[in-house]
């Protein structure tokens, strides 16, 4: 099993990049909002109880899916807080545990790329971050920006490259065979 584990800012690309990922690869797409989205119609967003669930959520797709032998790309916002920092050694772990591989991508590019691009309509559609003023309030208060400290992770920057091609570069970084 192999976890792509793709991160970044909002606005990066990370969703739209691991799309054309998973279609190259034939890997399974879990991206975080799947389980934003399933905890909202019970637990009020932000809450303790929502971000209790969130994880657990998170945190069972990812070890089952290494139990499984079931190839992953997951997306995620990591904030590199203590709290963001212990969560992601936790799930690399339950990964390791169950065999898999751990793959840490990190997307990037230009602040004013991510500012113009997080108010394109998709991102409304799918109920994300989709303002520039809510990604610089998110933005004051961690850094979304920031790198998993001690893991080697592939770098991409998103501001020039297609989708296709990011997701050809990290097929090539990682040694992924397409389908």
């Amino acid at each position: 099993m192999d976890l792509v584990y793709l991160y970044g800012p909002p606005a990066v690309g990370k969703l739209t990049v691991a799309t054309e990922l998973a279609r190259l690869t034939g890997f399974r797409l879990f991206h975080n909002h799947l389980s934003i989205d399933c905890v909202k119609p019970v637990f009020d967003f932000g809450t303790e109880p929502f971000w209790r669930q969130v994880h657990a959520i998170r945190e069972g797709m990812l070890t089952e899916a290494a139990r499984s032998g079931t190839s992953l790309i997951y997306t995620i916002v990591y904030a590199g807080s203590p709290a963001a920092e212990e969560r992601t050694r936790r799930r690399f772990e339950l990964v390791r545990g169950h065999g898999g591989r751990i793959h840490p991508v990190r997307l990037s590019c230009d602040r004013a790329i991510v500012e113009e691009r997080v108010s394109q309509p998709r991102r409304r559609e799918l109920d994300k971050l989709s303002t520039v003023e809510s990604l610089r309030a998110a933005w004051a208060k961690e850094d979304l920006g920031a790198i998993i400290p001690e893991v080697e992770s592939h770098h991409f920057d998103t501001a020039s490259a297609t989708p296709a091609e990011t997701a050809s570069k990290i097929i090539d970084a990682c040694g992924f065979r397409t389908v």
